[in-house]
């Protein structure tokens, strides 16, 4: 009676566990729409100041149509300037002079092979609305503004090989200039400059900004940040969501900020100030689903006859570790960092490495992670087999700690006792076999962190797998795509996330039986609840798991076969126990 007890709260608590997970995901980390409608709004003119408070540009900010703009229409409405570098196209617009037209030409949008490239920027107004400007603040002063047309004053085209300046004069003696360069990567160079051929010092502050909308946004969860990131002295910040912006006002990042800006999973929109100059970083929400990063200059003068400029880089592509690396080198700080590899980052940035390492050498991402796991296993061979030596020095001692509990079954304090003076004599450290599993709980969570934000591994085949970096997609009640119809997300197990199960089922059976017999209830129903649980995570993750199932029921194998006695031993304690079983059901039902 006990035993059917204790397998119905079993099966109970694995179900509040499989649709509890499945709640809480759907509630509080939904998936982000397809095509997401935005509300356009209007921008506030508001910059901030170094001391944290708030000032009203001179020259005025951005203002978003009140009515959604069709992206074709807004790229059709001016005579815009072409970008055209290696992995970036797209268009600067001379009205306002913002950079507000970029797609990634290396990352699609869907694994189909007629798929758009990724857009990384949109005009303002659009759904997806995500842009760049450079402006100055100043008083009594004519400012270029979001609607000041500017000239095209050098070069007709951006490439990595021919720059582009814009220009506007204010009639006033002040000349702005805007100087944009381009490298091979995601990267822009833009140089603000102001030529005054007055008679008087003009003061003026430069400041670069970034908006987007919040509605195209990943989602932002307990492991993957999506929102506002800056880099200052102290570290990167990823601590802020749209919604606290929302709730709490002006982020103020500092007098210290090196970069500001928005993040992905996948994509990165920063600011990085000019090396050696001042500069304080924010973030506002403007209303509307519209958020702001700000990156602001110290005051300049400009005297009279003379030139001031400012040089700020702007980021907008993928966060791919090797490029953001290779800037870093290049002296932006810590901007290998906009990856948020978390806790286990010493463990997860080498394994980065040599997973790509592995898969430029293979070619392969499935291939590549299935040899990351047979290295990883190699390397904690030598723990396995101590974690094998305490588990049969274990199975040794456990008749002599049977008599001891049936002797003690009355004094625990006493049976705590003889257990300790037992291990003792015996040499035995009963949490010697502990000790594998909180080595390896780091290994897999560096891991799931990799596999999670690796845009290396988007779209990455394997097999019947299009894209590592999604679920499964045959799913087992659709007949792995022959039906027309989408499993709910709790029911929808794939082909992975069932071998996970069975291979995870395998490795307990192999493992000797728990003494007791609600254990031994949990760990038989256990792979079948972290099937449920695991199908929605990414293919890859699954495959790396069921990889390491695999390699340990290999490892199990052979230690067994260099360990005999283990094996008989282990063998005689279930038949006993399956005798036992048979004596207490048939005095059941006798009874």
């Amino acid at each position: 009676m006990d035993n059917q007890r204790n397998l119905i709260l079993a099966v109970v608590l694995s179900a509040v566990l499989l649709f509890g997970w499945d709640f809480v995901m759907r509630t509080y980390y939904p998936e982000p729409e397809e095509t997401p409608a935005n509300m356009a709004g209007r921008e506030d003119t508001q910059i901030g100041r170094a001391d944290g408070s708030v000032d009203v540009a001179g020259s005025g900010e951005d203002v978003s149509a009140e009515q959604e703009v069709d992206l074709d229409t807004a790229l059709a409405s001016t005579e815009r300037v072409v970008i055209d570098a290696p992995e970036i196209h797209g268009s600067i617009n001379p009205v306002g002079a913002r950079v507000d037209d970029i797609d990634l030409k290396t990352h699609r949008e869907t694994v189909d092979a007629d798929s758009d490239n990724v857009r990384m920027f949109s005009p303002a107004g659009t759904s997806a609305q995500h842009y760049a400007a450079f402006r100055w603040d100043g008083d009594g002063v004519s400012l270029p503004g979001p609607e000041t047309v500017w000239s095209v004053a050098d070069g007709d085209q951006l490439t990595q090989e021919t720059p582009v300046t814009l220009s506007w004069d204010n009639g006033a003696g002040l000349t702005f200039l805007l100087r944009y360069e381009i490298d091979e990567h995601y990267m822009l160079t833009v140089t603000q400059a102001v030529r005054n051929a007055g008679e008087s010092s003009v003061a003026l502050r430069p400041f670069a900004t970034v908006t987007r909308t919040s509605e195209t946004a990943s989602a932002s969860t307990w492991n993957v940040h999506s929102g506002p990131i800056a880099a200052t002295g102290e570290g990167v910040d990823f601590d802020w969501d749209y919604d606290e912006v929302l709730e709490e006002g002006p982020i103020n990042f500092g007098g210290d900020t090196d970069w500001v800006g928005f993040t992905d999973i996948y994509w990165l929109s920063a600011l990085i100030a000019q090396e050696g100059e001042a500069t304080s970083g924010y973030v506002r929400s403007l209303g509307n689903n519209l958020y702001r990063s700000e990156l602001l200059y110290d005051a300049v003068n400009v005297p009279a006859g003379e030139t001031v400029s400012r040089t700020t880089r702007l980021f907008a592509g993928a966060k791919e570790s090797g490029v953001l690396d290779e800037y870093e080198a290049q002296g932006v700080e810590r901007f290998g960092l906009a990856i948020d590899w978390g806790w286990f980052r010493w463990i997860a940035w080498p394994m980065w490495q040599v997973l790509i390492f592995l898969f430029g050498l293979v070619g392969n991402f499935g291939i590549a992670i299935i040899c990351l796991t047979l290295i990883i296993r190699m390397i904690l061979f030598p723990i396995a087999q101590k974690q094998f030596h305490s588990m049969a020095q274990m199975r040794a001692v456990q008749p002599k700690m049977k008599a001891l509990q049936e002797r003690y079954k009355d004094d625990k304090a006493e049976l705590q006792q003889q257990m300790a003076k037992l291990y003792k004599d015996e040499k035995v450290n009963p949490l010697a076999g502990c000790l594998p599993i909180f080595i390896q709980i780091p290994i897999f969570f560096a891991l799931y962190k990799v596999l999670l934000l690796a845009i290396e591994m988007r779209h990455q085949p394997f097999t019947y797998i299009e894209d590592l970096s999604a679920r499964d997609p045959a799913t087992i009640l659709n007949m792995f795509g022959l039906l027309d119809f989408t499993p709910p997300g709790f029911l929808a197990i794939g082909v992975l996330a069932v071998l996970l199960g069975f291979t995870m089922w395998l490795q307990f059976k192999l493992n000797p039986a728990a003494m007791d017999p609600m254990q031994q209830q949990i760990f038989m129903i256990m792979p079948w609840v972290l099937m449920f649980v695991m199908a929605p995570f990414a293919a890859g993750l699954l495959l790396y798991w069921i990889s390491n199932n695999i390699l340990t029921l290999a490892q199990q194998k052979y230690l067994y076969s260099r360990n005999p006695q283990l094996k008989a031993q282990m063998e005689k304690e279930r038949e006993e126990k399956a005798r036992e079983a048979e004596r207490k059901k048939a005095e059941q039902a006798e009874g």
